[in-house]
């Protein structure tokens, strides 16, 4: 952010924000780059950071997180390569190493899943990657962070030297051990080891009896450690591969530091890289903690937000089991300043500190804790002015800093900033601060500057009042329990409640009432006047709301009421044309009974053919002609009616299926029963029944008359 105020970000606690994220990255880097992060000024920045969080937000819980992107710092090592013939030690390697492994496999991953990581994947794409640097490094290092045998020819075959020494030095130190054991010159232990070499534990009465060389003696002097004569010339020699392995070992690093030497520019992009993600993905952690979500960016000049909580106050009362109230506010050029009056400890300063803060977040490119629907744009500064002020170093009064900070205001606002100030105009005299204030806040909206201040002076709620582009509002206050409501209302200034306030927290009405005599009658008529119209307004709410209700649901039920009359208009319908064709069938009914009975009486039959075939024509040009079109609908309704029918049919046939398959199923498996001898029993699906007369180890010998038998009791059941 442009000209960035620190007392700003003191005001806001944008630092404790900061620190709980920085608690959630996991590399070192990561956190301190979260420390010092600022939020942006150009629109673009910020929503590509917000896309790039939201992107890591959805990876955390998904079945397919976002890779490990853990990483020890590397800044020492891109120092060290700056430096000419510099040479760089195992665990830097092995660190350069994870960062470049790190590296790669993010950016594998984001590119095999590019469509779901879209801005992440642009931003990896941005980064040079290349294997060489640890492949190289593989090739010199082992896993477990050794230099490998064959990491040049020279060291292969020192090392090959050295296991043959150690060899020789072990077969001819062993042969002196058991020469020296046998003939009872060593102590009970035998042997030990002296600057890593083995020596032979010889009794003191018997040194000069063994050829070696002394390198030390016990504590109590009864032993005295010698190295064979028959090991010291391999001793030696193992002494000088040790030392050609040592210098063969910091050629091959130098030689290895300077292949990576020309890299120092994209190692330093590669923990450019991993730090950025840490920080998003501490950042995602923290919405996730506070419910953050990412709102509406507009680009016109409109702060909107919807039931917004200030992160540190709903994250300290969750921890409380405490109910955290949101606030509901919003800025746009018809109203760019907003006064909020009421009284003390309903919420004032929190409605400013949350709408600061949330500001600062969202163009931080954080999560806010409020509605999807909440609408932010781009502020190049946010000024606050909140709390005591007062500068003991400076040996100014709280008056003296306000109004300094109120000369900065003045030099520095314009229409892209946001000021946030607490108890505006206090400090002095009421009527002559109440003045200045008012003044201020002319200049104030005059730059069209947004702003949100809160006040008890009666001067600035009525040019709040009066101002096109300004408006009052109000923290709504209980007036029966005395108790804040938290909740800001639009549209109206607010009572102070001072007295009201006084009498609750138990001081004397009768000192109250002669505080009231000591004061103009006009001012307590006023703001009595405004705590009436408070009132008032709030009972007009609520009866609004009663009547919305009541209207919705006169809607609702006229809804009904048309639905109800529609289905009884079709039903008359259908009923008439049931009626006039049972109508027509009688009357046809009759004519034919009276041509079969004129044909009774004279037996014409062309005469009755005639009558017959005229009566026919009659009817039929009675019939409407059914149009094309008509003829399509009642296809379709055919159709749809078959369809259904056809649906029911096969619900029918898939229960009746589920019945049939039920009845097959197997019978429930019939209890077991303990047997014991004298039970009549028979095999399990079998149909011969015996007698147990002896139980032993799970078997039983069953008599069945002609033959006995012995029988496992799992296959038998009782009869």
């Amino acid at each position: 952010m442009r000209k960035l105020d620190p007392k700003s970000l003191q005001d806001l606690e944008f630092d404790q924000v900061l620190h709980q994220i920085s608690q959630r990255c996991i590399t070192d880097i990561g956190k301190a780059q979260i420390i010092d992060h600022l939020p942006f000024t150009a629109l673009e920045s910020v929503l590509l950071q917000l896309k790039q969080v939201r992107e890591f937000q959805a990876s955390i819980n998904s079945d397919s997180p976002i890779p490990n992107h853990g990483f020890e710092s590397i800044q020492k090592e891109i120092e060290l390569l700056g430096i000419e013939n510099s040479t760089l030690q195992l665990p830097s390697f092995r660190r350069i190493q994870a960062v470049g492994l790190t590296t790669g496999e993010l950016i594998k991953y984001f590119k095999k899943n590019r469509e779901f990581f879209v801005a992440l994947w642009d931003y990896s794409e941005e980064v040079t990657y290349t294997s060489l640097i640890t492949d190289e490094i593989g090739r010199v290092i082992d896993r477990y962070g050794f230099i490998r045998d064959d990491a040049s020819d020279e060291l292969k075959r020192i090392r090959r030297s050295l296991i043959q020494v150690k060899s020789r030095i072990n077969s001819s130190f062993d042969q002196a051990l058991n020469r020296y054991h046998q003939k009872d010159l060593l102590d009970e232990i035998r042997e030990s080891v002296v600057d890593n070499r083995r020596v032979l534990a010889v009794k003191a009465m018997h040194r000069k009896k063994v050829a070696g060389i002394p390198l030390g003696t016990s504590k109590t002097g009864s032993i005295v450690y010698m190295q064979p004569r028959e090991t010291q010339a391999y001793a030696d020699e193992l002494a000088n591969l040790l030392y050609e392995e040592s210098e063969e070992i910091k050629r091959i690093l130098k030689e290895l530091t300077e292949f990576i030497r020309p890299y120092e520019p994209l190692l330093t992009q590669y923990q450019a890289y991993l730090t950025h993600l840490d920080t998003l993905y501490g950042r995602a952690r923290y919405a996730e903690a506070i419910g953050g979500i990412i709102p509406i960016a507009g680009k016109e000049r409109r702060l909107k937000l919807i039931d917004a909580f200030h992160p540190l106050l709903y994250a300290a009362n969750k921890l409380e089991g405490k109910k955290t109230w949101p606030q509901s506010i919003e800025l746009h050029p018809e109203n760019r300043i907003i006064v909020i009056s009421g009284p003390n400890a309903g919420g004032k300063s929190i409605t400013l500190k949350t709408i600061g803060l949330l500001q600062l977040m969202w163009q931080s490119g954080i999560p806010v804790p409020c509605d999807p629907l909440s609408e932010f744009c781009i502020f190049e500064r946010v000024l606050t002015d909140i709390g005591d002020n007062q500068s003991i170093e400076n040996h100014l009064s709280t008056y003296s800093y306000r109004l300094k900070r109120m000369n900065q205001f003045l030099k520095k606002c314009n229409s892209k900033t946001l000021l946030l100030i607490d108890e505006f105009g206090t400090g002095s005299d009421p009527e002559l601060g109440g003045a200045l204030a008012e003044t201020f806040l002319e200049v104030f909206y005059e730059k069209e500057a947004y702003g949100v201040i809160t006040t008890h002076y009666a001067n600035l709620k009525l040019l709040a009042s009066e101002l096109p582009h300004a408006t009052n509002a109000n923290m709504q206050f209980d007036r029966r329990s005395l108790e804040p409501m938290f909740q800001l209302q639009l549209g109206e200034a607010g009572s102070s409640f001072t007295f009201e306030v006084a009498q609750k927290n138990g001081i004397p009405y009768s000192l109250i009432n002669k505080a009231k005599k000591k004061i103009e009658r006009g001012k307590v008529r006023f703001d009595r006047t405004i705590a009436n119209l408070q009132k008032e307004r709030s009972a007009l709410r609520k009866t609004s709301a009663s009547l919305k209700d009541v209207e919705e649901k006169a809607r609702e039920e006229s809804l009904q009421m048309e639905k109800t009359n529609k289905r009884i208009q079709n039903k008359l319908e259908r009923y008439q044309e049931l009626f006039d064709a049972n109508q027509r069938l009688i009357s046809l009914g009759k004519k034919f009974d009276q041509l079969a009975e004129r044909y009774h009486n004279n037996k014409k039959k062309r005469e009755l053919i005639d009558e017959l075939v005229k009566l026919t024509m009659v009817e039929n040009s009675k019939r409407k002609k059914v149009s094309p079109k008509r003829k399509k609908v009642q296809k379709q309704q055919q159709q749809q009616l078959k369809q259904e029918v056809d649906k029911k049919v096969e619900k029918i046939r898939q229960r009746k299926k589920k019945e049939k398959e039920a009845t097959k199923a197997p019978p429930p498996p019939k209890p077991k029963v303990k047997l014991k001898v004298g039970d009549q029993v028979r095999m399990i699906d079998g149909r011969a029944v015996g007698t147990i007369e002896t139980i032993e180890r799970n078997k039983a010998a069953v008599n069945y008359g002609v033959f006995m038998t012995s029988v496992n009791l799992s296959e038998l059941e009782k009869a």
